[in-house]
């Protein structure tokens, strides 16, 4: 953005690209520490099995949303409105939000999932305060898109999109002659497996964690 843009812009924009520069920042770092106090959590209390089998009600279907969103969304290509995007405008953000809420409550850890609620707010507001910007911009339908499905908590229906929502910018809804629906492709594209690699190593920590630090601590005592 030019020094005259800057200057033309007004005070909210001003202070939400201050609050993107500001998460940039901390991203890294607050991650650190998450997975630092989550490590520690770990390892100084015993699994809860219970409390690990529920928190999965949270865990898959945020990891299902994140495969079906990546499985579907063409980043920087098309505004997509189909699949879970046609329920919530972030569907990837909103899995990633019920992965971690699964593993905080996985935990039983207040500290956890502070730092988890707080990291957040902090990155994904005006992350996606920015991509919603840049579709904006860059894809004349938003604006319909935008009216017709939520931010983030999703609608009990698929959105009956407007009329100007048929442009060849947009994905389609899925027909009998128009299968633009998941493609696998898409997903190993996005690497999205990783998700769940992630989420397995992460109940084999909560797991088996604490057991083994405890096996080795007495071997060398």
């Amino acid at each position: 953005m030019t020094e005259q843009a800057g200057r033309n812009s007004s005070p909210k924009v001003r202070s939400m690209q201050r609050w993107q520069q500001v998460a940039r920042r901390i991203r890294v770092p607050l991650g650190f520490l998450t997975a630092s106090v989550y490590l520690i959590e770990v390892a100084r209390q015993p699994p809860h099995p219970t409390a690990i089998a529920w928190s999965l009600a949270l865990v898959l279907p945020g990891l299902a949303l994140r495969a079906a969103a990546s499985g579907t969304v063409k980043k920087n290509q098309e505004l997509t409105v189909t699949g879970p995007y046609a329920y919530t405008r972030n569907p990837l953000y909103l899995g990633s939000t019920l992965i971690a809420g699964g593993f905080a409550a996985a935990l039983l850890s207040w500290p956890v999932a502070l730092l988890l609620a707080f990291g957040f707010a902090a990155i994904y507001i005006p992350v996606i305060a920015s991509e919603e910007r840049f579709l904006r911009a860059t894809f004349p339908e938003f604006e319909g898109y935008y009216r017709s499905v939520p931010r983030f908590i999703p609608r009990l229906t698929p959105a009956k999109l407007p009329p100007e929502l048929g442009s060849p910018a947009v994905s389609q809804p899925v027909t009998p002659t128009a299968t633009g629906g998941f493609s696998i492709a898409l997903y190993l594209r996005h690497r999205e497996y990783n998700s769940a690699l992630g989420a397995a190593l992460l109940y084999l920590s909560l797991l088996y964690l604490r057991p083994v630090l405890e096996t080795l601590v007495h071997r060398a005592w």
